[in-house]
């Protein structure tokens, strides 16, 4: 367990050297959940498993798996069991993400290069989000509520364009999407650099979700406006 003081907001935050050591696992293992992700991907594309249920019985397995995966990271994060929770959920994600990757390979003739170009997308967005979590002195903490409230509304538009299937309104929510969870990148990376989360992978889960988030509008986004149609 990391030694902890309070710092002038009264929360308890670690040490500087474990706030680094916090840091310095999250990366790691935030690139060792690339590796379940893309395995889980490419299950799914080349198996067709996830699109053969159904848009209803996906989407339950979605929410049910996610967030009972996400359930047992949470309760076993102080220990080992927690790392293979975090990368069974990882490859339970990527299972799950190659409904899009599949839809984008089919219609549309460039769409590994779609893949690519979002895959980079995301990763210079993390890169500059983080690079700007370790310059920014200021206490982003009250960030979090409006951050949340935000991944709310998006949710609630999301299911209610299930139903209308509003062309305006699935792009207002990617970009959207976009935006907050790249805030979100830099809230939950700035909250490791001030000690706020002192488990790395509680931090691991919340940036995989992030980045996850980003990369889905990001590639849909790419889709739309740079696909060439089959």
């Amino acid at each position: 367990m990391f030694d902890q003081v309070q710092d002038q907001y009264g929360r308890t935050v670690a040490f500087a050297g474990d706030r680094n050591k916090v840091l310095r696992n999250t990366y790691w293992l935030l690139a060792l959940s690339m590796i379940p992700t893309v395995l889980g991907a490419w299950i799914g594309v080349t198996t067709g498993v996830i699109a053969a249920m159904g848009f209803g019985a996906s989407t339950i397995l979605f929410f049910v798996g996610a967030f009972g995966l996400m359930f047992v990271i949470e309760r076993t994060k102080n220990s080992s069991t927690g790392v293979v929770a975090l990368l069974g959920f990882t490859f339970f994600m990527g299972l799950m993400l190659s409904q899009l990757l599949a839809l984008t390979l089919r219609s549309y003739s460039n769409g590994a290069q779609l893949i690519m170009m979002a895959f980079g997308g995301t990763a210079a967005i993390f890169f500059a989000m983080a690079s700007l979590a370790t310059v920014i002195k200021r206490d982003l903490s009250g960030m979090g509520k409006f951050l949340f409230v935000g991944a709310v509304i998006l949710m609630v538009i999301g299911i209610v364009n299930i139903f209308m299937q509003s062309s305006a309104m699935m792009l207002a929510t990617m970009a959207m999407a976009m935006v907050i969870f790249s805030a979100f990148m830099l809230y939950d990376v700035k909250r490791v650099i001030d000690g706020g989360e002192t488990n790395y992978i509680s931090a691991t889960l919340h940036i995989y979700l992030d980045l996850y988030n980003v990369f889905q509008s990001l590639l849909s986004l790419l889709g739309i406006f740079g696909g060439d149609r089959r």
